[in-house]
């Protein structure tokens, strides 16, 4: 990855975690990235409303340039956190694109209306209410998985099976179609954007950390 740099402590984008600070600066690279600035009166010209192009922008300044390990799920996630000419119509409404594929999958990650995270394929499916939720999503699966004692995946309907009673939900994910929960000494992860996106129950999966103490469980 020619000219990338690792980020130094206290540069990671401010709002996180201190788990998801410690995971973007640690495992973390940064690319140069391309300013969208240099865009903003061709995309105009081409109808894209100014409010759009500004989304675009932050997200850029933001988010732009940025490589992560790959997610568990969705053959890994964005390869690097890049944004590009808004898609849409006024109509439809409007979504940004948010990096490339790291394999080839039937959708593409983009950002919504709301700064939402997700996937569109068939259609759009919000995955996280922002990318920092995805970024959170990706530490805490790397911190949960060397922790944990046992990782149980399993699929389909047995997804809906599993009981969570007695289980909070993990705010710092700001999970919408995927979720994260903490029970006592286990974190489950539960993936279904895919299954919803394209009516394919099957696509259900979730991800069982188990054996972990209080620092597993948090890591903050």
């Amino acid at each position: 990855m020619a000219d990338a740099h690792v980020f130094s402590t206290g540069s990671a984008p401010e709002g996180l975690s201190r788990r998801a600070r410690y995971f973007v600066e640690t495992h973390g690279l940064r690319i140069p990235r391309p300013d969208l600035r240099h865009h903003r009166e061709a995309w105009l010209r081409h109808g894209i409303p100014a409010a759009e192009i500004d989304h675009a922008i932050a997200f850029q300044d933001r988010w732009g340039g940025i490589a992560l390990p790959p997610a568990p799920a969705y053959e890994g996630g964005p390869r690097i956190l890049n944004a590009d000419v808004p898609e849409g119509s006024a109509a439809n409404g409007w979504l940004i694109p948010a990096g490339d594929q790291r394999v080839s999958v039937a959708y593409a990650f983009m950002i919504g209306p709301e700064g939402e995270f997700g996937i569109h394929g068939d259609r759009w499916i919000p995955l996280h209410a922002s990318t920092d939720g995805w970024v959170e999503s990706l530490a805490l699966a790397h911190h949960a998985g060397h922790w944990a004692e046992t990782v149980t995946k399993i699929k389909g309907d047995a997804v809906e099976g599993l009981d969570l009673d007695g289980y909070e939900q993990v705010r710092e994910v700001q999970g919408l179609t995927d979720t994260w929960w903490r029970g006592k000494d286990s974190l489950v992860a539960i993936y279904r954007g895919e299954a919803v996106g394209f009516a394919a129950p099957q696509c259900r999966e979730a991800h069982i950390y188990g054996g972990l103490d209080e620092w597993g469980l948090r890591g903050n």
